[in-house]
């Protein structure tokens, strides 16, 4: 059977306490699919330049797509499904945006 999704492993670790006093948390890992190639949009995200760091980048294009995924598989929940108007015209910004940044580049 063909895998339908890129499947990825996340690990947050945590690095530092806001105050010098508390015990860091342990390592969070899991598992997760999703059916874009995330390391390409993270590329994506940092050459644009919108974010200060390209840490910034790759953490807002990360967060947006496991938000996306989570609202996509959880269809059911009322709560979750309040993202999907607002998310659908982020996401279809960003893509305008990477369509008019790239024929831009073929006209140089």
């Amino acid at each position: 059977m063909a895998v339908r999704q890129h499947r990825y492993r996340v690990t947050l670790e945590h690095l530092a306490q806001p105050r010098a006093e508390g015990p860091l948390h342990p390592p969070l890992v899991f598992e997760d699919g999703n059916h874009d190639d995330i390391f390409e949009i993270v590329e994506r995200q940092r050459a644009t330049g919108r974010f200060g760091t390209e840490d910034e980048a790759a953490a807002f294009a990360l967060g947006l797509k496991l938000l996306g995924e989570a609202v996509l598989r959880n269809r059911q929940d009322a709560l979750l499904q309040q993202f999907k108007p607002a998310l659908g015209e982020v996401i279809r910004a960003l893509k305008d945006e990477g369509k008019a940044r790239a024929a831009a580049k073929q006209v140089e």
